[in-house]
């Protein structure tokens, strides 16, 4: 994509970048003050990307770096316009920096965009806590890096079942019980491109 905002500011890092479960590094941008406002912030996206990692059927290589921009609805939206087409907020992106293929052996496994508000107001329409369906979307979001889709029925059952696996790890009940699967929207991604973030 050639077409860039004039304009770019980096989002605040909450601290520099830093050794993550599964031997990754992680990077986390903060671009809304409400994500700050979640009190085991830290800790439930450690959880859930070790959880991912331990069941994920490829494995990223030592060292690897997730970036993770957690967001709001205007700034999510805006990615998704831009990168996949859809000129609408969503709760999650996934940008992967490498095919699976080359996921064991790439420094970097790519990004995932959160929006606050999409996550709460799923989670209360859905009757689950906020940290709850955070840590779902994180596993949803890393299992996209690492090559999982949900295009097909048979990628989606496999999606889903490796998702309810890894928060079961947590505690954490299967969101896809007893619901009808959503209808799948095409992906328009990008493939291999690393995101630049929108400010």
């Amino acid at each position: 994509m050639t077409d860039r905002p004039r304009s770019r500011r980096t989002a605040p890092r909450t601290k520099p970048t830093e050794p993550a479960p599964g031997g990754l590094t992680l990077d986390v941008r903060i671009q809304s003050r409400r994500w700050r406002e979640v009190e085991d912030l830290k800790p439930r996206i450690n959880a859930a990307i070790e959880a991912a990692l331990m069941l994920a059927p490829v494995k990223p290589s030592p060292g690897a770096e997730l970036s993770l921009l957690l967001t709001d609805d205007k700034r999510i939206r805006i990615v998704n316009r831009d990168w996949r087409g859809f000129d609408k907020a969503t709760n999650v992106l996934s940008f992967p920096a490498a095919p699976p293929e080359r996921i064991a052996s790439s420094p970097v496994i790519g990004d995932i965009v959160l929006a606050f508000e999409t996550v709460a107001r799923e989670a209360e329409a859905e009757e689950k806590s906020f940290g709850d369906h955070l840590s779902h979307l994180v596993i949803h979001g890393l299992l996209h890096l690492v090559g999982e889709d949900h295009e097909t029925e048979e990628q989606a059952q496999r999606m889903e079942a490796l998702e309810t696996a890894a928060l079961a790890r947590l505690g954490i009940a299967d969101p896809y019980a007893g619901s009808e699967p959503e209808p799948m929207q095409p992906r328009q991604t990008a493939k291999n491109q690393k995101l630049q973030p929108a400010s």
